[in-house]
């Protein structure tokens, strides 16, 4: 086993790397991050370990995330073939007809929370109905940083509480109970801060739109620039919103994401072949690799026909969007960040760290605050959404069944922090993806993903309001039980 200050080393190295190149110089997190591998690998060496197990190690580390690599490359695939066949574009085209800006961040987060509710998937629901509703942000003039918030905020809450979720069905398996069990454990203090999430969108949707004709304009402008028949790039058929609710019907049936998406891949194909001018199968093999784009003539066409700003939207959702190729910046992350993930998992690095702060639980509500604080640290340092869920749900299960708390306590714990908060890392699976796939950056979207940051905060609070800490006969943990424990 390392010795604590050996662990803390490594952590201390990768977080300054990726400060430094982040933060004072503004790079993208892949070498830094390659950087924190490097530190790992020597004080693996160091520790003993020969270099064909730390390679073991790594590859290991990989392995656990090549299902999302899988995901983010037929995602990438999805999203060209889906501009191109006129998909994305009559989504984005209805809902600005639909969608008033005032209530534009409350249909969002209500929208994602029922598709996600319904798929059991985030990352599904943020890669369809996500790309749409920013590009219908974009028509309404609405902060694109809030759009994105909103939408992490319903994925999430509906990832969270959906029986048909992988961390929904993993956290409970960690923690030695059964998900219906689970997700009623959970519902107090999700419901809670959802509610209070609604509420503050509903403010900022409200401050945000003053009602002025100046941003009606420009949505009718984006509108047609999107509609053939109003002179505009595509083919508007309401037979267009057919692929998302194949794929949202496919995964509500427990088929699989990869074979559900691709399904959505070859319903979009198909349509935009019958709908659609310009499409054909060398588009659909183009634009699936390079993700869609504009020709420079057709750029020139659009900017002295357009406004400034509705060019600037037009080009920013649209040109070079989506593709195999432009989500191997997050597939390289994600092999990266895996590697050193795979090490300090491997070599107990991280295991070390959270033995010493162990001890700082006295008492059953700060356990559960510890299991938040564990879950965070995992996902900025070992950088996927499972690995959060997993290593800190084997290491506190002991101490969990210790104060006769049961299991449901842990479980809910785990997915308080471990699933929410994965989307704030700017280098981890989670927030690699959403970077790409609506893009904006974390740093951005952060601070209005209301539902991801305060989920952890709520968690520990109504811990330690006693609310939520059950004793082994699954009955309110009372305060005797607590004095007798310690």
């Amino acid at each position: 086993m390392p010795k604590l200050w050996e662990a803390l080393l490594t952590l201390a190295i990768l977080i300054l790397a990726l400060a430094v190149g982040i933060i004072h110089y503004e790079v993208d997190p892949h070498v830094p991050m390659f950087v924190g591998v490097c530190a790992a690998a020597l004080m693996a060496m160091r520790l003993g370990y020969k270099w064909g197990e730390i390679e073991k190690f790594m590859l290991d580390g990989i392995y656990k995330a090549l299902q999302s690599c899988c995901i983010l490359i037929i995602v990438g695939i999805l999203i060209g073939v889906w501009i191109n066949a006129g998909v994305v574009p009559s989504m984005i085209y209805y809902g600005l007809k639909v969608l008033h800006p005032s209530i534009f961040f409350i249909a969002t987060v209500i929208i994602c929370s029922i598709t996600s509710l319904a798929t059991g998937t985030s990352w599904g629901t943020m890669g369809t109905m996500g790309v749409a509703l920013m590009g219908i942000g974009f028509g309404l003039g609405m902060n694109p940083a809030m759009t994105a918030g909103a939408i992490l905020s319903g994925a999430y809450f509906g990832d969270k509480m959906s029986p048909l979720s992988d961390t929904t069905n993993l956290a409970p398996a960690m923690a030695g109970t059964d998900v219906m069990s689970h997700v009623k454990a959970m519902l107090v203090p999700t419901v809670t801060v959802y509610g209070i999430v609604l509420v503050i969108f509903g403010i900022l949707g409200a401050t945000q739109y003053h009602g002025g004709s100046a941003d009606m304009s420009r949505v009718t402008e984006f509108a047609s620039a999107l509609n053939a028949a109003e002179g505009g790039m595509f083919a508007i058929n309401p037979l267009l919103l057919l692929p998302p609710v194949i794929v949202i019907v496919a995964v509500a049936l427990k088929i699989p994401a990869i074979p559900g998406i691709t399904l959505g891949i070859v319903a979009g194909a198909v349509l935009g072949v019958i709908f659609q001018n310009n499409c054909d199968l060398g588009t659909i093999f183009d634009y699936g690799i390079n993700g869609f784009y504009f020709s420079d003539e057709i750029l020139g066409e659009l900017s002295s026909a357009l406004s400034s700003d509705t060019y600037d939207t037009m080009t920013t959702l649209l040109h070079e969007t989506g593709g195999i190729m432009n989500m191997m910046f997050s597939v390289s992350m994600t092999i990266i960040a895996m590697m050193f993930g795979g090490i300090m998992e491997d070599t107990h690095q991280l295991e070390v760290v959270v033995d010493k702060l162990k001890r700082l639980a006295k008492t059953p509500a700060s356990l559960v605050a510890l299991t938040e604080v564990t879950c965070v640290i995992s996902n900025a340092t070992m950088p996927e959404q499972y690995i959060s869920i997993v290593v800190p749900g084997r290491m506190y299960a002991e101490e969990y069944k210790k104060m006769d708390l049961h299991p449901t306590v842990l479980s809910s714990s785990l997915e308080g922090a471990g699933t929410v908060t994965s989307a704030l890392i700017p280098w981890n699976t989670c927030g690699v993806f959403i970077a790409t796939t609506l893009g904006i950056s974390a740093a951005q979207y952060a601070p209005f993903a209301f539902f991801n940051w305060m989920m952890p905060l709520a968690t520990i609070l109504f811990a330690y309001m006693g609310f939520t800490l059950k004793d082994l006969n699954n009955k309110p943990y009372k305060k005797k039980k607590e004095a007798a424990w310690q």
